[in-house]
């Protein structure tokens, strides 16, 4: 094994020594359950992603091949001029379970992402299948101007039922300062507001459950006097959007994200405290 591998070696060995230490000396002062809620704000990257139209009266189906997709922050030219629920946003709502249980940092959550995915104006859209009932191979320019437009943009919508495993990373002898790592899998469904207009034929906008999605996030979460903390994540989710209206007919769309949130919230511990010293 050469230098750099047993450093690394050491370093990891280290780092997992001092962060069950860290978890066993704070497990004492984590007396009960806690409940905790949080608000912030994301943004988001797209994979390219396929979507297939179904319009069996117009005699079509066909599916724009490798569409690029982008985000709409809401807050990057008129920061805090907007209403909370304008830009991105995101919540969670959790509960972690009593040491007592036997299942000490281990919790669960409703995740809930306000993500925006709207197709890139201006773009080169290849559509293949049949259109008009006759077999197609074409490309035509995806922008408003000529009729094409397609918004998630009240919503891709990310919910999900979280699984989370807590690791309690450092910890002031007070307890006032803590940090920790949280890591969170889950799934559930999508709820999409789905806008779109193809060849010049609009739909009527509406929210509907339009398929599910998975995710995998890895949390910072900084606590202040045990109550008031700030988290900063990161996160892949994987969603299947199916059964989408559109003007006669459907569509099918999926596509993988990679979200950065920061967000800010409160702990409510509810257990009894320790006594001093304990």
């Amino acid at each position: 094994m050469n230098s750099k591998k047993r450093v690394s070696c050491l370093f990891l060995i280290g780092f997992l020594f001092s962060g069950s230490f860290v978890f066993a000396q704070n497990q004492k002062k984590h007396t009960g359950a806690e409940l905790y809620f949080s608000w912030g704000y994301n943004t988001e990257w797209y994979s390219r992603s396929n979507v297939k139209v179904r319009q069996p009266g117009l005699g079509n189906d066909y599916t724009f091949k490798r569409i690029k997709g982008h985000d709409r922050v809401g807050w990057d030219h008129q920061i805090l001029k907007k209403g909370l629920t304008i830009p991105q946003y995101n919540y969670r709502l959790g509960y972690f379970l009593s040491p007592s249980t036997g299942w000490g940092g281990w919790g669960f959550e409703i995740n809930f992402d306000h993500t925006k995915f709207i197709f890139q104006d201006g773009q080169d859209a290849k559509i293949t299948g049949k259109l008009n009932g006759r077999i197609v191979d074409t490309t035509v320019q995806f922008s408003k101007d000529n009729g094409f437009y397609y918004y998630l943009n009240n919503g891709a919508n990310f919910l999900l039922f979280n699984l989370v495993r807590r690791y309690d990373f450092y910890s002031t002898r007070d307890g006032r300062l803590k940090i920790q790592l949280l890591g969170k899998v889950g799934i559930g469904p999508v709820i999409p507001h789905v806008e779109n207009s193809f060849f010049g034929k609009p739909n009527k906008p509406h929210f509907q459950l339009g398929g599910w999605n998975t995710g995998l996030e890895g949390t910072i979460k900084v606590s202040l006097f045990n109550y008031a903390f700030i988290e900063y994540a990161n996160k892949f989710d994987y969603a299947r959007y199916s059964n989408l209206k559109i003007y006669e007919g459907t569509a099918k769309h999926a596509f993988g994200t990679y979200e950065m949130i920061l967000s800010a919230g409160v702990n409510l511990p509810l257990g009894r405290r320790p006594a001093p010293g304990l």
